[in-house]
């Protein structure tokens, strides 16, 4: 028979009867929660129970728990898992990123009743990342698995040479060995310097850091093609084991931010250096105002700065991305002109498309692509005549309100004006039609929703709502 453990008993270590477990900086509420029930020789399910929960733990597609499961406690459930560690709640408020935060679900409960709800770390304090076990046993004296919020700018445990991989992933791996790689290590202590750099000139290190991140990742993507690359392949075998195999593009997945994290640590350098956005104006004409060059002195630089002197042209040349966009907005403040709405001046914004893809999502494409319905079928066989006809019919009614903008912008200007706006608008109504028509095709076919809001470029909830419209829209027709 299991007894309360926060109930004393006999044979307990302590006149409380609570072994103390002491938190992990970061970790996640529910980490610490399968920890305590591990002290007491528990299954975590059985210590959750002394808490009322408010909803169902968040799983993956397909089953299977979430590493990075989260949860939010009210103030009596709180004060009952201070009791459970045997430590201080001003403690545990320093150490647990969630602790303090609570919604709806915990107010609506009884007064005084431990409540609890489950959350997605992700949602709840940004990235969540395993800890390393090793380090682990050294303060327990067990090698038990942590998982705790962690920047990818502090994923390397320097004294056991581990990449500590993101724990949202549905994956086996806790981490990359990462001693055959020791620039990876040097780049988390120079990244130091780089972070109090970008606070002196007046910038959040984490802006910096998301779009080094995202220009690089860009690279990453490209580097197939680029027959001088080769130090990423060399690197990622080497996190592999010794040899990616027939996995490779599993590992190219799971391997991407250990192995390009030095040259995103490099680019972030030198985005902040005031020589190379000094390059930058010179190479757009500074007062006379040119088009980028594709052998531009700030690419051939940056290429050099992270020791790829044949880079420069290649990411010169790569036109439309973040990279392209913060030389932009450095051109502009020199300049004094405005920018594009939603941003203006701002080199370090990062818009929604420019940003990688994450481990997780590229893991589940992968599934899809080799198991999944829909992911290895057509669109021919997938999605019905009817609907294929429909969208290239709203395509091509779009592209005809377009058509007939092209002489518009002469005459009277309310007259102008008024065509303008009228095609425009009926033409926005009909691609907006089409999204959702192509967003329904391929949802029906067996695509995530997940995948389908990425690629149209919407959030997942706005998605889901406009899909929900679509399909109650339908009924009412077919009735």
């Amino acid at each position: 028979m299991v007894h309360s453990p926060g109930q004393p008993h006999e044979g307990d270590p302590n006149p409380g009867g609570v072994f103390r477990t002491a938190p992990v900086t970061g970790e996640t509420t529910s980490s610490l929660i399968c920890r305590i029930a591990g002290r007491y020789g528990m299954d975590a399910k059985v210590l959750r129970s002394c808490w009322q929960w408010r909803n169902y733990p968040p799983g993956h597609d397909g089953g299977g728990a979430r590493a990075d499961a989260e949860v939010l406690l009210n103030a009596a459930g709180r004060h009952l898992l201070a009791g459970l560690c045997g430590v201080e709640e001003d403690m545990l408020a320093r150490a647990l990123p969630s602790w303090g935060q609570e919604d709806a679900k915990l107010s609506a409960g009884r007064n005084g009743v431990p409540a609890a709800a489950w959350r997605t770390g992700g949602a709840v304090a940004g990235p969540v990342a395993f800890g390393c076990r090793l380090c682990a046993a050294r303060r327990t004296g067990t090698a038990v698995r942590v998982v705790r919020y962690a920047p990818r700018w502090e994923r390397v445990c320097v004294r056991h040479g581990r990449w500590l991989l993101d724990a949202d992933a549905h994956q086996p791996l806790e981490y990359l060995d990462v001693r055959g790689v020791p620039e990876v290590a040097v780049a988390q202590r120079r990244w130091t310097g780089v972070a109090r750099r970008a606070v002196r000139a007046g910038v959040e290190p984490e802006r910096v850091f998301a779009l080094a991140h995202a220009v690089v990742a860009r690279w990453w993507e490209q580097a197939l093609h680029w027959e001088r690359e080769a130090t990423w392949p060399q690197r990622l075998h080497q996190v592999a084991g010794g040899n990616a195999g027939t996995e490779l593009e599993r590992w190219r997945i799971v391997g991407r931010d250990a192995v390009v994290f030095p040259e995103v640590v490099a680019v972030a350098d030198a985005l902040l250096d005031p020589v190379m956005a000094e390059l930058v104006w010179r190479d757009s004409g500074a007062g006379r105002p040119r088009p980028l060059p594709a052998d531009g002195s700030f690419c051939r630089r940056l290429g050099e700065r992270v020791g790829r002197g044949w880079l420069g042209p290649l990411a010169a040349t790569d036109y439309g991305g973040p990279l392209t966009s913060w030389m932009g907005a450095i051109i502009r403040i020199r300049r004094g002109a405005g920018g594009p709405p939603g941003y203006g001046n701002d080199p370090w914004w990062l818009r929604q498309d420019h940003q990688p893809v994450t481990m997780a999502g590229q893991l589940r494409v992968l599934s899809k692509e080799r198991s999944a319905p829909g992911s290895g079928t057509t669109w021919r066989s997938a999605v019905s005549a009817e609907q294929r006809a429909l969208i290239t019919s709203l395509v091509n009614d779009a592209e005809e309100q377009l058509t007939q903008l092209r002489g518009a912008q002469y005459g009277k200007t309310a007259d102008a004006a008024q065509q303008l706006l009228g095609n425009l608008g009926h033409a926005a109504t009909l691609i907006e039609q089409a999204v959702r028509e192509t967003a329904a095709g391929a949802l029906t076919a067996g695509m995530a929703l997940e995948d389908l809001a990425r690629w149209a470029r919407l959030p997942a909830d706005v998605l889901a709502e406009a899909l929900a419209d679509h399909h109650n829209e339908q009924q009412a027709k077919e009735w």
